[in-house]
């Protein structure tokens, strides 16, 4: 099945596809998780693309090409980063773009969403695995993140501990559950 997975940086191009599978990914696989508010909430506020990790490189999407290698379908996206917001798209507020130290900092694993079609087949796991290496080779030492509680089990499969439970404001006085980890 991975044969035909390409894991490549995203790109401003990317945005629509982005955008689409951002969405569709919220509202299929978090709604055991979440309200219907909840997740409408975060749509508006705190989910969607983050185009400082498109700019910075540090952003990957994963393909699934058909056996002829036509028509990709974008199964998956996520990233890391070198700067100090640790979860949340353009549109959300708090941001911290400011550059981590990696001698002192962890880098940020952010914003993964897998497409419902290509759920639990292994996409999270190859996006994780380049996310982590090129955090490596940027010299970061450790990884953290906001994690959903849909993505909580998954990431504590790959080793990441949890450190806090908190709640991002969400518009109509709705939060969001996040769960901060680390590795």
């Amino acid at each position: 099945m991975r044969d035909n997975i390409q894991i490549r940086r995203a790109e401003i191009a990317d945005i629509p596809a982005l955008t689409a599978l951002i969405d569709l990914s919220v509202r299929r696989l978090q709604a055991q998780d979440y309200t219907a508010a909840q997740i409408e909430g975060a749509l508006n506020s705190v989910y969607g693309v983050d185009t400082q990790l498109i700019a910075d490189g540090t952003y990957f999407v994963a393909e699934a090409r058909s056996a002829d290698g036509s028509n990709p379908i974008l199964a998956g996206c996520g990233g890391w980063s070198k700067r100090k917001t640790l979860y949340g798209s353009d549109h959300c507020a708090g941001r911290e773009d400011s550059l981590l130290d990696p001698q002192r900092d962890a880098a940020k694993i952010r914003a993964f969403f897998v497409h419902p079609d290509w759920a639990r087949r292994g996409i999270g796991s190859l996006i994780l695995d380049a996310c982590e290496a090129a955090a490596r080779q940027a010299s970061f030492t450790h990884l953290e993140m906001g994690a959903t509680l849909t993505g909580v089990p998954f990431y504590r499969s790959k080793g990441y501990k949890e450190l806090e439970h908190f709640s991002a404001p969400l518009p109509g006085g709705e939060s969001l559950p996040i769960v901060r980890m680390a590795k």
